[in-house]
């Protein structure tokens, strides 16, 4: 599927991968990661053929279909629906030759022109093209556009739900390799969950650059580590990388002590004797033996990021309390009937999708947009600290993060903010450079600093992780717990939100209440609620099929029928049986599923002898998880009704 093969890869004068080899197999699902900067981004670029290789090659089967996630989208008028369907190349050339052919046998019907089209409607419905539309708008549902907003002009919308219809596009190219490049970062928690969803039972072979632990662990089969110029494939998702990482660390370790101990006795014997005539042969022979071992790397310690907040000069109790509150925009209320109380030591996460107005909750309780009603008591002694969701576009590209803490703090010496800035990774000159260069995770970095900078004992974070690696995220929720403040997070990322939050507050339908449940229970409380709104829109588009084909009739006026109630309990009856039926189905299949992973999981599958039957047990894979998700609905109407 996809070699790379002794590649190197460099960035001017940087060196970012050298000598690496790799081969990815058909249906992998890998995800790529590593700090930011190590080169994940390059190497998708060069995959792409968009730079070459400074060594080495990248060997792509032959006429395989590579899609990806495109940064720019022009402002059209094109319907966003549409505009998403283009990403389907070969249902749009088949809709053109379609078009083309029947216009011809309009004016001049040919034989040749008239097999040509019943081979191109043969193909339209060979790759569902038919249902392609209803795909489309599945999907679009999935990430968060409402049905009376697929048919608004691309232009009408924002660059984050631009890039949500770019990363439509690449799904509804059918594929065989598929780039995704930090698809989460313009998702809120209910769209990422669903693309979670999608990308587990995607058919093709995955590259996924995330920072996302738990997005990976859901999605990827395997799991390839960019590090120090080098790149690692282990089978699995994260967490199995995390252990398996440990694992060989430690055995490296181990054998770069004994090695070293072996290199100390043989150089030892070579600085006694070497100068002995009757023992230079066995010198002469010791000095060989080292030259050709081949010396095991010592484990280089990792520049953990550390950084923890500054503890607030006063943590008062309770922070803000608000009753009947109302928040919106120009004197529109988005949110009415607020009743919220912040302690300190609370960690509350909203949840809700986009637009349902957790910006405009935090913005309110930020004071930054006042709130338009209720009664709001504000604690005089509290200090917010607000991380908005565009906190990088507040910053001075032209300054440098010196420049930038001293506009906050005149009084402050230059050691002491300069000891500040080196608590966040900055270190020397960096500290007074501009800041226009530095990387998406370097300006999260130094925007945070300067949000913690005045003490706050209430943090609101807006999605603080976009553009943050792992390492960074990890140091992140550890400043949170260690924080003794109040805090109110919005993000996407599942696993800092678990480990941080202790309350789900779930925003929608113009109200905040708590959510009753942790994430697993929110994750499978979306599902039910798409599948309900899925068969809501099937039957309606049942329902107008029906009445669009039908014609007037007189139908005879009911005759009214006494049903036994022994037919109500034959029904009952046949009910039971059938949700027993789909228990024993449901178990079935995900025990085979068991099966399938752990056999897939097994790196000597993807083998060359063994080619085919890895595609064979992949292919059975996604039919059974098809059958399962099929099973599990009709379970869900049947209990139901």
């Amino acid at each position: 599927m996809l070699a790379l093969q002794n590649l190197t890869l460099r960035r001017s004068a940087r060196t970012l991968l050298e000598n690496v080899s790799v081969t990815i197999h058909s249906g992998q699902r890998v995800g790529v990661i590593g700090k930011n900067g190590v080169g994940k981004s390059t190497l998708f670029a060069a995959i792409r053929r968009e730079l070459a290789p400074d060594g080495g090659s990248i060997d792509l089967s032959k006429n395989l279909v590579v899609a990806n996630v495109s940064q720019d989208t022009p402002a059209l008028p094109q319907p966003a629906i549409e505009y998403a369907l283009d990403g389907d190349t070969e249902l749009r050339e088949l809709e053109t030759r379609i078009a083309n052919l029947e216009q011809r046998i309009e004016l001049h019907p040919t034989d040749a022109d008239i097999d040509n089209l019943v081979k191109a409607h043969d193909r339209l419905a060979m790759i569902d093209g038919y249902a392609a539309k209803a795909r489309a708008a599945q999907l679009l549902h999935g990430l968060g556009f409402a049905p009376s907003q697929q048919e608004n002009p691309v232009a009408s919308f924002s660059g984050g739900w631009r890039m949500r219809l770019n990363l439509a596009r690449a799904l509804l190219k059918r594929s065989d390799l598929l780039l995704l490049d930090e698809p989460t970062n313009h998702l809120d928690m209910d769209a990422t969950l669903w693309l979670q969803e999608e990308l587990a039972v995607f058919p093709g072979t995955l590259l996924l650059i995330s920072h996302d632990r738990d997005f990976l662990d859901a999605v990827c089969t395997h799991t390839l580590h960019l590090e120090r110029e080098s790149a690692t494939l282990y089978v699995g998702g994260y967490s199995q990388f995390e252990r398996q990482r440990a694992e060989r660390l430690s055995q490296q370790a181990l054998t770069h002590e004994k090695q070293q101990q072996r290199v100390a006795h043989l150089q030892s014997f070579i600085n006694r004797f070497k100068t002995h005539a009757s023992k230079a042969r066995q010198a002469q022979s010791r000095i060989k033996a080292l030259e050709r071992m081949e010396l095991v790397a010592p484990v280089l310690a990792e520049n953990q990021f550390d950084f923890s907040f500054r503890k607030p000069e006063k943590v008062p109790s309770p922070l803000i309390h608000i009753t009947n509150g109302q928040a919106g925009y120009a004197g529109k209320p988005l949110l009415t009937k607020l009743k919220l109380s912040l302690q300190p030591g609370e960690r509350v996460a909203l949840l809700g999708a986009n637009g349902a107005g957790k910006s405009t909750l935090m913005k309110s309780l930020a004071g930054t947009m006042p709130f338009l009603g209720g009664e709001i008591v504000r604690s005089p002694d509290l200090k917010v600290g607000y991380y908005a969701q565009h906190q990088l576009e507040q910053l001075d590209p032209q300054a440098s993060g010196y420049l930038h803490l001293k506009r906050i703090d005149p009084r402050a010496s230059e050691q002491s903010l300069r000891d500040y800035l080196g608590q966040f990774a900055f270190h020397g000159e960096r500290q007074m450079e501009a800041i226009a260069p530095f990387s998406g995770g370097e300006k999260a970095r130094l925007a945070l600093a300067l949000v913690v900078y005045q003490r706050p004992n209430l943090l609101l974070l807006d999605e603080p992780t976009n553009h943050l690696d792992l390492e960074m995220r990890q140091a992140l929720e550890m400043a949170i717990n260690d924080y003794p403040g109040a805090v109110v997070l919005v993000s996407h990322d599942r696993h800092l939100v678990q480990n941080v939050c202790d309350t789900l507050w779930r925003v929608a339908d113009g109200s905040c209440a708590p959510f009753d449940g942790d994430l697993d229970d929110y994750a499978a409380w979306l599902r039910d609620e798409r599948r309900k709104a899925q068969r809501g829109e099937s039957a309606a588009r049942k329902t107008a099929a029906t009445a669009a084909a039908s014609t007037p009739v007189v139908v005879a006026a009911p005759v009214a029928v006494d049903v036994p109630k022994l037919a109500s309990k034959a029904d009952n009856k046949a009910n039971r049986e059938a949700l027993r039926a789909l228990d024993k189905q449901i178990a079935k299949l995900t025990a085979e599923l068991a099966k399938l992973d752990e056999a897939l999981a097994d790196p000597a599958i993807y083998e060359a002898a063994k080619r085919a039957e890895a595609q064979k047990l992949q292919q059975r894979q996604a039919a059974a998880r098809t059958e399962l998700s099929a099973a599990e609905e009709q379970w869900l109407e049947l209990s139901e009704g």
